[in-house]
């Protein structure tokens, strides 16, 4: 549409997340999480999973988040690389092992707050805001070993404790804060999502749904500290998103692809509205769910988010019949193939207007501004000869969905800003893989852990130069 236009203060950016790119695993007093002790392999899946009871390193594994790309020790190229980009955003995340390395103490570790206050005040210096996660996909592995992680209720004062810590600490650095990365994943891979491991014979769905109350309950506790802290802090959830689509116009399709919304937004509605939605009742009478709520905590969920963050890569389908061949194995969230859509390498359907109709669902739904913060195309990259990398199937990617917010902000969606993920190459959370890149920067690493960690910038960088510069006028 000739019409639409990105706000002026549009932030234009990109995305890491700590575990997937610091490496430097235990690094001046950073204890293990819960990430780092998912290998590269077989057994990555049953483990994000929650499916092996006790998990500890095993030295015939190799565990890509020991040393990823390195960022932590390469933080200040990386961040000139971003710059050089027009970056005015750059979400990352804190890694909670990092300020608590078991995360139950009262005293931070004073190395890992300087880590990030030098970070950030490298991002500072070239005017990128940061954008910080609280959680992502990393819970200090002592809170798993010895409460359970967030089956717990102690973990929310861990959590409001660690939270505090950073609001405090990086006061005047960060204003935009999310409190939990993907908050819904928790119910498709428990462990990775949050820590979760299961026993023989339990009720799994008591414990996600439990779990999850007592993340929610952090989360609008965090919120509020965050308020009072400094009345500027935004703070924001995050949303695995993409809309699930009936599969046909038969109502029983219709009907499951709204109850699978339903499923992926629950948490969303509480963060975003102040409590749990009248069709909760019937989720926990069907999953035989007795939700343990304490006192106060229904007062607590009353301090909403500012805004309501999502990922978008992909819409899902849903039928009825949700056989298993005919569905997508690319993701933990179960989707059929749409016969409508081309796919990536790892079978994610491509729909840039799915993002249109998912950001006009989203403030349908909630009436916050909205921000894209992970957003992107995991593929092979080949080096040339030349040591050129032609990424044009990538450009072609984020041009489609550029073009798609575009027309969102036209029918009138509030869009605060865009951070691509992995806008340097780093590790797939899905599947360990180095090989799986969505990066503007190629990383010279396999997925054995080999290579030199070289960046080298992609074609796909100077296009996005270009496209920040003109503020997104110039997609070509």
């Amino acid at each position: 549409m000739a019409d639409a236009k990105f706000p002026d203060d549009f932030l234009w950016g990109g995305a890491i997340a700590a575990n997937q790119a610091e490496g430097a695993y235990l690094a001046d007093g950073k204890g293990l999480t819960t990430v780092d002790v998912i290998p590269h392999g077989k057994n990555r899946m049953p483990i994000k999973l929650g499916l092996i009871e006790s998990v500890t390193l095993d030295e015939n594994e190799y565990y890509p988040s020991h040393q990823a790309i390195d960022f932590y020790h390469r933080y200040k190229e990386d961040i000139a690389l971003l710059a050089e980009m027009g970056f005015t955003v750059f979400r990352t995340s804190i890694a909670w092992s990092r300020i608590f390395p078991k995360g139950d103490e009262r005293q931070p570790n004073q190395a890992g707050l300087q880590f990030y206050r030098d970070m950030f005040l490298e991002c500072k210096k070239y005017g990128i805001e940061p954008l910080v996660t609280l959680c992502h996909f990393d819970v200090p592995l002592h809170l798993v070993t010895e409460y359970g992680s967030w089956r717990s209720r102690k973990m929310i004062d861990f959590f409001a404790h660690y939270a505090k810590t950073c609001f405090e600490a990086f006061d005047g650095l960060v204003k935009y804060w999310l409190t939990f990365n993907e908050i819904n994943i928790l119910l498709h891979s428990p462990f990775s999502g949050a820590g979760l491991q299961f026993k023989e014979g339990e009720n799994k769905e008591q414990v996600k749904y439990q779990a999850a109350h007592h993340e929610l309950v952090a989360s609008a506790l965090v919120t509020r500290i965050a308020h009072e802290i400094n009345p500027e802090n935004q703070i924001g959830c995050m949303l695995a998103g993409g809309n699930f689509y009936p599969y046909s116009c038969k109502p029983e399709d219709v009907w499951t692809a709204l109850e699978k919304d339903r499923e992926n937004l629950f948490f969303i509605d509480v963060q975003a509205r102040g409590a749990y939605p009248a069709y909760a009742a019937k989720i926990f009478r069907e999953k035989q769910v007795a939700l343990a709520v304490e006192e106060g905590d229904n007062e607590i969920l009353k301090h909403t988010v500012d805004f309501v963050s999502f990922s978008y890569y992909a819409s899902r389908c849903a039928a009825a019949d949700m056989n298993e061949k005919n569905t997508s194995a690319a993701n933990v969230v179960k989707s059929l193939k749409n016969p409508y859509l081309q796919v990536s390498d790892w079978g994610w359907g491509i729909d840039p207007l799915g993002l249109r109709i998912a950001m006009n669902t989203l403030h349908d739904r909630y009436q916050k501004p909205l921000f894209l913060v992970e957003n992107g195309l995991g593929a092979k990259d080949t080096v040339e000869a030349n040591g050129e990398i032609n990424d044009d199937y990538r450009i072609a990617y984020l041009r489609e969905h550029i073009k798609a917010m575009k027309d969102a902000i036209a029918d009138g969606m509030p869009l605060m800003g865009y951070t691509s993920w992995g806008c340097i190459d780093l590790v797939a959370a899905s599947t360990g893989e180095m090989g799986k890149r969505y990066g503007f920067i190629y990383v010279d690493r396999d997925d054995a852990g080999h290579g030199t960690l070289q960046r080298t910038r992609k074609k796909s960088f100077y296009w996005y130069k270009k496209v920040i510069a003109t503020n997104g006028e110039s997609l070509d």
